[in-house]
């Protein structure tokens, strides 16, 4: 797996959260003597998929760039329980303040990461791709972004600006499918176009239009399979998505009716932190 460029706001993600922790300084940390160095272990207590170094690693530099950590395992990567992910070495003050932050970030990305691999794996063989959506902890899309493609995912549009989906209530005020679409095409530029769908019928209405994709939202399984038959009549110009009370049970049958993307809001909205601690040795 190729991994995927690193967010540009990085060192702001983790200023923010370290800001958040810290405020004035930690009080605690004063009890551990200035010169005190220390060597923590950082440990997995399941089997995961690994994400978040990069964002582990700022932590630390921001703290304190003198210290040194050495990783054995790397973004994307599956873990086992009682696994030694990295090996820090440096201040105990600084070790100690850091701990918690980065660990947040490593607990929540490498549990975004895992979640996709697990979804993506359950279809594994189909042509079907999993989709993440706008469905993030605020503050932190990019990075849940960057685990989504860590576990094998695809990412969707990142936010309002970069894409169009129409849905009900831009049709309602557009008056109809076709009318939405073609406002939406005027100013999207080179920008994916995307209308969501409830019914075969206004499915046929979408494939009529200038679309680049069509969301068929809570389609029965003999729905979406009429839908990708109906499409392929039409050519198969248009990717079909769908959407709507996917779950591990669910999702290899819905990849096996031949549709283009699955989108999961869960996978960034329903993350269980990844069990991870760190180990001090004085």
């Amino acid at each position: 797996m190729k991994t995927p460029n690193l967010p540009a706001d990085l060192g702001e993600q983790v200023a923010r959260a370290l800001a958040e922790d810290s405020g004035t300084g930690d009080l605690t940390a004063s009890l551990i003597p200035a010169e005190k160095n220390a060597r923590a272990t950082v440990i997995s207590r399941e089997t995961a998929v690994l994400c978040g170094c990069d964002w582990f690693n700022a932590v630390f530099r921001q703290l304190d760039p003198a210290i040194h950590i050495q990783w054995f395992a790397n973004d994307g990567d599956r873990v086992n329980a009682n696994q030694t992910l990295c090996e820090l070495t440096g201040s105990a003050r600084n070790l100690l303040t850091g701990e918690r932050t980065a660990l947040n970030f490593l607990q929540t990305l490498s549990a975004t990461a895992t979640s996709t691999r697990t979804h993506v794996e359950a279809i594994a063989g189909t042509s079907t791709r999993v989709l993440d959506t706008r469905k993030t902890v605020p503050g932190l899309r990019l990075a849940q972004k960057y685990a989504v493609v860590c576990g094998g995912g695809v990412n969707h549009r990142i936010g309002l600006f970069d894409a169009i989906l129409v849905k009900e209530n831009h049709i309602a005020a557009a008056g109809s499918i076709a009318a939405a679409v073609a406002h939406a095409r005027r100013v999207a530029g080179d920008r994916v176009v995307e209308v969501e769908v409830e019914s075969l019928d206004e499915l046929r209405q979408a494939l009529a239009t200038d679309i680049d994709r069509i969301l068929i939202d809570n389609f029965t399984l003999a729905m979406m399979r009429e839908a990708v038959a109906i499409n392929r009549q039409h050519g198969g110009r248009v990717k079909l998505e769908a959407s709507g009370n996917v779950s591990l049970q669910t999702i290899r049958g819905i990849a096996d009716t031949g549709v283009d993307f699955i989108s999961i809001g869960g996978l960034t909205k329903h993350v269980q932190a990844v069990d991870l601690s760190m180990r001090f040795s004085m």
